[in-house]
């Protein structure tokens, strides 16, 4: 058998101990901030039912969603109607039979929903809505859940952009109390300042002030094409933004009437002020306008660490099941993508047949903001680390003697290791410096006679003798 070169899909990463370490690091900060704030862990499975999935994030999301081929038998049983498939050879002779057998078949596109019922999530937020409404009647309602899972999307990879990448979550459903989307603020704020970064914006903006943008211009049908265009402005310009509406059935005196809102300038307070005059013909525009000014109103009451709080009226989102408050975080320490992401949906659940239950949530882009803190250099030190204390001893005698030490280190929290005896003590000061080991412990003849061992600080240098006992205390 040919030997076949190791490699991972495009997209997908390996990680190795210290990019765990540092991975675990981001983990464990958000998920405190979470917990602080009353939100609870669950996790859902890999794959979900693609009818599950399909129509909850748009064409372009469905595009992206990874479908897995249903496997086994059950691939052999599938038969699909001869006329759906005119391309099929008519060499094959089966114009006597009302199926066509799988194998036959040469138009894989057009065989998706037979072969794939499953696929893997897209995101947390739609699996989250479906175990909703599965468990409901197991849970209390307002429910506020955490997750942190890895999702999947079929994307080009690039700089930020993988196929496989990890979210952390929070949602809460059942509550319409625009005090969640305030909090909300909060928690990126916390978490992100605990994380070390000092220069960020979280950007809001209220899909029902785009619905009313879209109405007072008279194209209401067309709002999706609307916001697909403006929330493109950072990248494209207004002039691309201007030419990609021209094409979609926007005409020259809308854009007219558009170009003053997308290009609003000011406070938070004076962008609201221009919006209600904009905005007094349409009652869901000033809805979405009343809900913002809560939001702000809440957010008085509290004091932010680090974050500036932007309202930006281009920020459009495009997953379409938004109906409130949307948000995207961006730090402005690192030429990056958004390192965050989220907004208020009215009736996710109904979906699946649970109506009327309102829900809002976030999301942090775990790999992203990996990317960014070691480009910053502000993962810690510490948490490079994962070994605290080598043993090395000289011999097997050395090894039986250091065995109750290295029980009395991990009994009292140290993470301690004991090299196996017979290598040469510079090989084992190699392992210690590779690993990045804070202290060594070297047992020979003369440590076991004297009962003084030798304890090295292997970032110092510095090397003394001491007893097993005090060099308990000493790292610990």
């Amino acid at each position: 058998m040919a030997s076949v070169k190791p490699s991972v899909p495009k997209g997908m990463r390996d990680f190795s101990p210290i990019e765990m370490v540092k991975r675990n690091y981001i983990f464990d900060t958000i998920k405190s901030v979470f917990r602080k704030y009353g939100y609870q862990q669950i996790e859902t499975p890999t794959m979900e039912n693609s009818a599950t999935l399909m129509g909850k994030y748009g064409d372009e999301g469905d595009r992206l969603i990874f479908r897995v081929l249903n496997s086994g038998v059950y691939s052999d049983k599938v038969q699909i109607r001869k006329d759906q498939f005119a391309s099929i050879s008519a060499n094959l002779e089966l114009h006597n039979q009302d199926t066509i057998p799988l194998r036959f078949l040469k138009n894989e596109r057009q065989l998706t929903n037979e072969l794939s019922e499953k696929a893997l999530r897209y995101d947390l937020t739609v699996p989250f809505a479906r175990y909703v409404v599965q468990h409901q009647n197991e849970i209390t309602f307002p429910f506020k859940r955490f997750q942190v899972q890895p999702v999947w999307r079929a994307d080009r990879p690039q700089k930020g952009r993988y196929r496989e990448f990890y979210q952390c979550d929070a949602d809460v459903v059942g509550s319409d109390s625009l005090l969640n989307e305030a909090e909300f603020i909060l928690i990126y704020d916390e978490a992100l300042s605990k994380l070390g970064l000092t220069d960020f914006n979280i950007k809001i903006n209220n899909r029902k002030i785009l619905s009313g943008i879209a109405e007072i211009i008279g194209k209401p049908e067309l709002i999706v094409d609307m916001t697909v265009a403006i929330d493109k402005l950072d990248k494209i310009g207004l002039d691309g933004v201007v030419n990609e509406l021209l094409t979609k059935g926007f005409t020259q005196q809308d854009i007219d009437q558009l170009e003053p809102v997308i290009l609003l300038q000011g406070t938070n307070t004076e962008k609201l002020e221009s919006l209600k005059t904009i905005l007094a013909s349409s009652a869901i525009g000033l809805k979405g306008i009343e809900e913002l000014e809560t939001i702000f109103t809440y957010l008085q009451s509290f004091s932010l660490q680090k974050a500036t709080v932007e309202l930006d009226i281009t920020l459009a989102r495009g997953l379409n099941y938004y109906t409130g408050a949307i948000f995207e975080v961006k730090t402005n320490e690192v030429s990056m993508g958004s390192i965050g992401g989220g907004g208020r949906y009215d009736d996710l659940t109904g979906m699946f047949g649970l109506k009327g239950l309102t829900g809002a949530g976030i999301s942090f882009g775990a790999d992203r903001i990996y990317d960014v803190l070691e480009e910053l250099q502000l993962f810690p030190a510490s948490n490079t680390q994962t070994t605290q204390v080598l043993i090395c001893p000289f011999d097997k005698a050395g090894e039986t003697y250091a065995l109750p030490m290295l029980q009395q280190l991990r009994k009292v929290g140290v993470n301690a290791e004991l090299y196996p005896a017979g290598a040469k003590i510079k090989k084992q000061l190699d392992y210690a410096n590779n690993k990045n080991i804070s202290y060594v412990v070297v047992i020979g003849s003369d440590e076991m006679q004297s009962g003084l061992l030798t304890f090295k600080n292997m970032e110092t240098g510095e090397q003394q003798k001491l007893s097993a006992e005090a060099i308990v205390k000493a790292v610990v």
